[in-house]
């Protein structure tokens, strides 16, 4: 089975530092020449207290890349849906969609962060049902020529969004999440899967529990993609990468208590060392694998580019 390979983006960075726009762009244009299927912006409106994570709006910096790329897939890994009112995100979403020529991945999940929730007036403990309301409005208004929807606060009347978005009958939706009740929303509802840090073998479990759900409700699993966020550091050694990157991991990334995710999914060491475990992922049945490279460093794109997917080809 044929991989597909894609970056995160730097629209994300650690407590004191600042998103440089102009190294975000300069990386996605590298990205397309170097042959990489996508890259994935990260998504929060606010993250953390002291220490503050700065982050830089998904798909504000998706739509700049748009106008710097031709090829190049772009997507939200991933993006809150239930904060956002939907039908400006279907509007916002489906701009990025026409300006890029029909490049958008949907990448969407019902969050966790509560603070996050509040700042904007979105009901935390409802945010699974403001999901699945949020991305019935969104499809709808894609693929409907009118859309008349009465539902909490949002009276759609007649509603005609245009232009749509370029991709029939629309992007393709990723659903994000870990818990059994996700997977079966996955089943029923997405084009995907889409999961972060997660082991070969955690992978394979998981993605057997959505193959069933989706037999349950009717669907070809055959016809579902699924996709993994790992780091990476190409390095001299193992020896030599281990403790850099588990001291980036811990301190700028999460891992959810609730899940398999775990910072010992991460890919390091040399170059061989890399390839063979990152052959267990491909082996186990992953369509798509999103690298973040050791502190988003130009030279590990390019090793990773140059020496480590060849061999995965």
């Amino acid at each position: 089975m044929s991989v597909a390979w894609g970056l995160a983006l730097q629209n994300f960075v650690g407590p004191g530092a600042t998103p440089d726009p102009g190294a975000i762009l300069a990386y996605a244009e590298r990205a397309e020449a170097l042959g990489f299927e996508s890259v994935w912006a990260w998504d929060h409106v606010i993250l953390g207290v002291d220490p503050a994570f700065p982050i830089l709006e998904a798909t504000g910096i998706l739509t700049a890349i748009a106008a710097r790329t031709r090829r190049l897939k772009l997507g939200t890994g991933v993006l809150v849906l239930p904060l956002r009112n939907p039908t400006l995100a279907a509007k916002t979403l489906s701009t990025l969609d026409v300006i890029s020529g029909g490049r958008l991945i949907l990448g969407v999940a019902a969050g966790w962060y509560a603070r996050e929730f509040d700042a904007v007036g979105v009901p935390f403990r409802q945010r699974g049902r403001l999901f699945e309301r949020n991305l019935e409005v969104l499809t709808r208004l894609w693929t409907e020529d009118r859309v008349t929807l009465q539902v909490d606060e949002l009276n759609l009347r007649d509603a005609v969004m245009r232009p749509r978005p370029v991709q029939r009958p629309r992007p393709p939706i990723l659903i994000g999440g870990y818990v059994d009740a996700v997977l079966r929303r996955v089943a029923r509802l997405g084009d995907g899967w889409l999961t972060y840090f997660y082991t070969p073998e955690s992978y394979r479990r998981a993605w057997a529990k959505i193959t069933a759900f989706a037999r349950e409700v009717g669907r070809d699993p055959a016809t579902l993609t699924g996709t993994n966020q790992l780091a990476i550091y190409v390095g001299p050694s193992r020896e030599a990468t281990e403790a850099p990157l588990r001291h980036w991991l811990q301190t700028e990334w999460d891992v959810a208590a609730w899940s398999e995710s775990t910072i010992e999914h991460a890919i390091r060491g040399s170059v061989d060392e890399c390839v063979e475990q990152l052959r267990a992922h491909v082996a186990a049945g992953v369509h798509r694998i999103i690298l973040i490279p050791y502190r988003y460093q130009p030279e590990q794109v390019e090793l990773i580019a140059r020496e480590v997917l060849p061999r995965l080809a």
